[in-house]
């Protein structure tokens, strides 16, 4: 009987050697070997590929039913706690020999992919394509997605406003040059809110048909000058600075004109054909955008989200601080704050103030109702999912 006992233990040790992480990779050809002997790899690979494309599918399928059976799809569709909640799988999952980025890189098309299944969405963004804000409005409603490009950040406000697209998408803050003063302006013009937000890492190169030393002109937009200042000045101090109206015209001009160079992104030097002659030349290395996705809705609260509000107090001493101390007494956490001149004849100040919690939490209903008593004027822009910058 001992010996019987030995024997039934053996197979049991042996299985958990394989199980192991340093022993699974070679284990697994072995068995797919013994099962498909008659397969070529090239057969092998077809295979896999069948079955990724119906897994792909189903994958798409449970999304899209899960959005229909939510009370509010639309808001749904906005919830970036979906993709959160991917990358931490994909991240405690992962073995290799895939990275993060490139798991990102595929599994993001398929969250577009679904969400495009739902409903398609005409959206303007800041253009020409391939820059900044299109890389973002990408990254949010897919290659698939009708994209119209703009010239203004007033005009995607008014596109939107009239009924034009769905959504409209517009930088609002970087970390490095801080707001955005063209979008905070039409906020207090048109009566949009924000749906949704997109924080993007902004990684600026070099572009150039001809070696560094034989730049003599570098074209841009002045925020990405700007966020390049201190390498410009060191490595390219030869070469004068021109200010252009997008990061894609800058490359478009890179591309025909002799001795130019440009300060864009990787996308834009592979879709003009440009080579990097100097990458990630930005100062700050977390060099992070924020974009706004504007409408006329208020998402669904998520437990993770944003309020931004427009603020008139009186011009006097303390109004201020006053202000501030609501936020303090209702335990609420002040994420951001910008001041911006009322127009004439008006005199003082409007403030663009984000927050953390939703419209619908109890905390948030309580500091809105104490700072409309010592407000000119209180409206909220919108609440919204909070984001993570993307790589």
């Amino acid at each position: 009987m001992a010996k019987k006992k030995a024997a039934k233990k053996a197979p049991t040790k042996k299985k958990t050697a394989k199980s192991a992480p340093s022993k699974s990779a070679p284990a697994k050809p072995k068995s797919k070997a013994k099962s498909r002997p008659s397969l070529t790899l090239d057969e092998q690979i077809a295979e896999v590929d069948r079955k990724l494309l119906g897994l792909m599918s189903d994958r798409v399928d449970l999304f899209v039913k899960r959005i229909g059976e939510s009370e509010s799809p639309q808001s749904a569709l906005f919830n970036v706690q979906d993709d959160v909640d991917l990358w931490d799988l994909l991240e405690r999952s992962n073995e290799g020999p895939l990275t993060a980025a490139e798991l990102k890189t595929i599994f993001r098309p398929l969250l577009n992919a679904a969400r495009q299944r739902v409903r398609s969405h005409r959206v303007a963004y800041l253009g020409p394509a391939y820059s900044f804000t299109h890389l973002a409005a990408i990254n949010r409603f897919g290659e698939t997605s009708d994209l119209v490009p703009v010239s203004t950040i007033a005009t995607v406000f008014e596109e939107v406003n009239r009924g034009h697209v769905d959504y409209g998408l517009v930088p609002i803050e970087n970390s490095t040059d801080g707001r955005i003063v063209d979008t905070l302006d039409m906020f207090t013009r048109l009566p949009l809110r924000i749906c949704g937000e997109i924080q993007i890492h902004v990684h600026h190169n070099l572009l150039a048909r001809c070696d560094r030393s034989e730049i003599t002109e570098i074209y841009s937009k002045p925020q990405a000058l700007s966020q390049c200042r201190d390498w410009l000045a060191k490595n390219m101090s030869h070469a004068s600075l021109i200010e252009v109206t997008s990061t894609s015209t800058a490359a478009r001009l890179a591309q025909d004109k002799p001795g130019a160079g440009a300060v864009a992104s990787q996308q834009a030097a592979i879709r003009y054909g440009i080579p990097v002659v100097a990458e990630s030349i930005e100062d700050n290395r977390n060099n992070v955008t924020r974009f706004a996705i504007i409408g006329d809705t208020i998402a669904d609260a998520t437990g993770h989200d944003r309020t931004a509000i427009l603020l008139q107090i009186p011009h006097k001493p303390g109004s201020l601080s006053d202000a501030l101390q609501v936020f303090k007494t209702c335990k609420v956490n002040l994420t951001w704050i910008e001041s911006f001149p009322l127009r004439a004849p008006e005199s003082g100040y409007l403030f663009f103030l984000d927050f953390e919690g939703h419209v619908t939490d109890a905390k948030t209903r309580k500091t809105l109702k104490q700072l409309e008593a010592l407000a000119d004027r209180l409206e909220i822009l919108g609440s919204y999912p909070r984001s993570e910058p993307l790589s």
